[in-house]
């Protein structure tokens, strides 16, 4: 793995009685796409707001560490001055274009916002720079007059992709940055993603619930549920030697293209719990075919598979790969 960039420690965040992020603990590296997965509600979208400051955490730490050898800052104890000064180096692009541009601004408007705030460039000089990214997402400069109702789909997410670097960030949050896009726009989408990374040396959160998209991009995998984390690994390690019940099951459920394959786990019952009242023991109990008395009322501890490879599950070692 590489050094870190982000190293995420134990962060809690509630919504009044509502337990969205249970004590979470993770690394994204520098110039490495870590996955965020789980099903609808698991609390991913949460966590990624809470390491950006979009939402308060109510414990844990952020280390933003900018350069190697260099002290780590830890977002969540910044005020809001030097959390301002730091913005520019942590972006997000957030799942639905349309909702997240302004529908009074221009395209070129919402992409130059962020350089007229920092002070970065104004005038010509910012008008040229907008082109500059504009044309790197894959539009057309005219397209810098057109506003978010007058783009499709897949230009509105280029023009939230453009916005984001505008800064020239380090670390960029992608909340479901395809799931709303057509399946050819997605592949476009993604290609362009990942051939910033490799241009700018970028590291990448990406959240999402699509299995077939994370495999395309990502270089380690967190799958969550309830607020919890409750396996990591490597790509490889995920998706060909799942060792928890819940990250089976989501294997499952994923799409198969060859006729008559069939999925190597289970199918996922039920429903997830309330996390305003959330299960005893392990979370994941009440949906689990092979739990046992003591995952009622026993939370399980992480159990390390490999350097890179740990699971949350009391029978973890006794599933066969």
């Amino acid at each position: 793995m590489s050094p870190p960039r982000i190293e995420v420690r134990d962060l809690r965040v509630r919504h009044g009685a509502v337990r969205a992020v249970e004590g979470i603990s993770f690394e994204v590296g520098a110039r490495e796409t870590l996955a965020l997965v789980g099903e609808s509600g698991c609390g991913k979208t949460t966590a990624g707001r809470a390491l950006l400051r979009l939402v308060e955490a109510e414990g844990g730490s952020v280390l933003y560490h900018r350069e190697p050898g260099v002290q780590p800052v830890d977002l969540l104890a910044l005020d809001e001055r030097p959390l301002r000064a730091l913005r520019r180096e942590l972006q997000i692009v957030f799942q639905d274009p349309l909702a997240s541009l302004d529908p009074r601004q221009t395209a070129g408007e919402a992409v130059g916002e962020g350089l007229l705030v920092h002070g970065i460039a104004r005038g010509e000089a910012a008008r040229t720079r907008v082109v500059e990214l504009l044309e790197r997402v894959g539009l057309a400069p005219e397209k810098s007059e057109s506003f978010p109702h007058e783009l499709s789909g897949g230009e509105r997410q280029r023009v939230a992709i453009a916005r984001a670097l505008a800064l020239e960030p380090r670390f960029v949050v992608l909340d479901e940055p395809v799931s709303a896009l057509d399946v050819s726009v997605q592949v476009q989408v993604l290609h362009l993603l990942m051939d910033l990374q490799e241009e700018r040396g970028l590291s990448y959160l990406f959240i999402a619930h699509d299995l077939s998209v994370v495999r395309y991009v990502a270089d380690r995998v967190a799958v969550m549920y309830c607020g919890r984390i409750v396996e990591t690994g490597t790509v490889d390690e995920i998706f060909e030697d799942a060792r928890h019940p819940y990250t089976q099951a989501l294997l499952a459920a994923m799409p198969r293209l060859e006729p008559g394959s069939e999925a190597a786990y289970f199918p996922l019952p039920g429903e997830p719990p309330s996390p305003i009242d959330p299960p005893g023991g392990c979370p994941f109990h009440p949906r689990c075919p092979v739990a046992e008395e003591r995952c009622a009322v026993e939370p399980p501890r992480r159990t390390t598979i490999t350097p890179t490879h740990a699971a949350d599950c009391h029978l973890v070692r006794r599933q066969t790969p």
